[in-house]
């Protein structure tokens, strides 16, 4: 996502915040106008069936600027939402903000993703916004599908059964949640209409909808390695729906110049209770502290290992 990509989507959200708010009118002054009018309007106008010149961009009217500048007297409810992509795996992560600007900026990401109807279906079944939990100066940083019954229940992330395990995965490394940064690709349970029980995978429109917050957390938190939980995770990073985690987990892979490590999610143990799966999967989180620079002792070497 470009820097005019991004300053365009916050725009957009800042929008939506005050709007939520019951603003319903943003002073702009003539010379901010002036400025909007002379940029080149970024549409791409498809050629009609009769003609093969694609049609140049309107200019706005002078008329139809001075409206811009008055409020709307009949509001007709809120404009769609732009269509949003999936971030690009490449890259580099902008600059770091100062520990002040840090912490007002993850506080306003929060309130956006709390506040978020970009998915109205998602909407209308959820209890909760599951934004993330953990420390905002995290090194290290899992990353989830979505949030389950329990998640959407109590507001946070990996506190139901697979979450619990997660947990223990994280204490035998030697850290505690508080430690860590844990997030999904999505921060709304996907919705099971017509089920009272069970979690179905996020759609690709619902992960291109939501994963721009998650790019947002990674920006603020810079964590200096990342562990992908699951193929839904590693779609939604880094795009390969194609690939099986089982193909990927153990071989570090590269998320806007941080290092990646796909691995089994926590479920999939919960399923599956062989010492070689869960061997692997530990071997993982080795490879991750080593990268970290974690001690490892003799325990953590042992565990899973047959005798």
């Amino acid at each position: 996502m470009s820097a005019f990509d991004r300053l365009l989507t916050a725009t957009i959200d800042h929008l939506e915040d005050l709007r939520n708010q019951g603003v319903e009118f943003v002073p702009v002054s003539s010379r901010t106008l002036d400025e909007l009018c002379r940029r080149p309007a970024r549409i791409t106008v498809s050629p009609s069936p009769s003609s093969s010149t694609p049609m140049p961009p309107r200019k706005p009217s002078s008329s139809a600027v001075a409206r811009r500048s008055e409020p709307p007297a009949n509001p007709v409810g809120p404009a769609p939402s732009p269509p949003i992509t999936l971030p690009a795996a490449g890259g580099t992560l902008p600059p770091a903000l100062a520990p002040a600007a840090k912490e007002a900026a993850f506080l306003a990401l929060s309130k956006r993703a709390r506040a978020c109807t970009r998915c109205p279906h998602l909407v209308r079944s959820r209890k909760n916004v599951v934004f993330g939990v953990g420390t905002p100066d995290a090194r290290l940083l899992f990353v989830g599908e979505a949030p389950g019954a329990d998640e959407d229940e109590q507001g946070e992330p990996f506190v139901g059964k697979a979450g619990q395990l997660l947990t223990k995965i994280i204490q035998a490394m030697g850290l505690d949640r508080n430690q860590v940064y844990i997030a999904n690709i999505l921060k709304c349970r996907p919705d099971t209409p017509g089920q009272s029980a069970g979690n179905r995978k996020p759609t690709s429109d619902e992960m291109a909808t939501c994963v721009p917050y998650l790019h947002e957390q990674i920006d603020l938190i810079r964590p200096e390695v990342m562990v992908a939980l699951g193929a839904t995770a590693v779609e939604g990073l880094l795009g390969k729906s194609s690939v099986g985690v089982a193909r990927l987990r153990g071989h570090w892979q590269t998320y806007r110049g941080i290092p990646l490590m796909p691995t089994y999610h926590p479920a999939y143990l919960l399923r599956n209770q062989a010492p070689s799966e869960k061997r692997k999967v530990w071997e993982d989180m080795m490879t991750v502290m080593t990268r970290l620079k974690m001690p490892i002792n003799e325990k953590q070497l042992g565990y899973f290992l047959t005798k």
